[in-house]
């Protein structure tokens, strides 16, 4: 598990192996990672069965580089739950907090940081590349103007009230979901960027061939269009080099069902790979 979170898949996995096998979950996160670790071991299982490595998954070839290569590897990117919902961690929009979201918190600068220096240009740029925000000019805009007016926008609260101001042109009726969606897209975008999210991707994606068995399997799960389109590009290009024997012909998305249980889970995208 290449992003092990709160160790659902993980769990849901070691399930299927009923005692066989080593499964390896690597996060950046070292303060869920521990709690992750902890819950998964009062399950029963323990260091026999699984090791949890604080290692970014762009890396994984340094534990295949030590335990060898592996049949099956699932990388379900972007946040977890537990980090959304803890407000000191500053990734989402509907709670107090201090604009972080690092996933690492002890490497990189935090979102408030980047938006000490930022230019305008960039700014819109990075809205628009990173989450498709259709209002990314007028939001960069707001930003940038409440900088100069000497504004620290250094908590989640200050950031969303710039993007209801930067959206109250719109009709009344109209306004309350854009800026719901709006405040979703911009700490995307910005989240991304802090985490260099897209670079860390490609490299993923360069590296796993090369740490899977013959016959090895890989599955994504994104959340956005910029991660899938990567997901996708390099999947195809690999299977017409040969890399890969099969791949999916179409993103798979999840069932009514499963939105319901999971409501997270409605903008979820997946997409796997079979080594040859």
């Amino acid at each position: 598990d290449a992003t092990l979170g709160y160790g659902g898949h993980t769990q849901a996995m070691l399930e299927c192996l009923q005692g066989k096998g080593h499964i390896y979950g690597l996060d950046v996160d070292a303060v869920e990672q521990e709690k992750t670790r902890k819950r998964l071991e009062a399950l029963g299982y323990g260091p026999e069965l699984l090791t949890v490595r604080k290692l970014n998954f762009a890396n994984i070839d340094q534990v295949a580089a030590e335990v060898g290569t592996f049949d099956f590897v699932l990388a379900d990117l972007g946040v977890s739950s537990m980090q959304i919902d803890n407000p000191d961690r500053g990734f989402s929009y509907k709670n107090e907090g201090p604009l972080d979201l690092r996933l690492d918190s002890e490497k990189g600068i935090s979102a408030a940081e980047r938006l000490k220096d930022i230019s305008r240009e960039e700014l819109e740029g990075m809205l628009a590349e990173n989450s498709d925000e259709p209002y990314a000019a007028e939001i960069s805009r707001a930003v940038i103007s409440a900088r100069r007016k000497g504004t620290a926008i250094d908590t989640t609260t200050k950031l969303r009230r710039l993007v209801e101001e930067a959206l109250s042109f719109l009709p009344e009726g109209e306004r309350k979901e854009a800026v719901k969606k709006s405040c979703q897209r911009t700490f995307q975008a910005l989240r991304i960027d802090v985490n260099s999210e897209f670079e860390v991707l490609e490299e993923f994606l360069e590296k796993l061939p090369d740490i899977l068995s013959p016959g090895g399997r890989a599955a994504i799960l994104t959340f956005h269009s910029g991660e899938d389109r990567l997901v996708k590009k390099s999947f195809k290009r690999l299977k017409k080099q040969g890399v890969y024997s099969e791949i999916a012909d179409e993103v798979i998305r999840p069932t009514a069902e499963e939105c319901n249980m999971n409501s997270r889970a409605r903008s979820t995208k997946m997409r796997w790979a079979v080594k040859a």
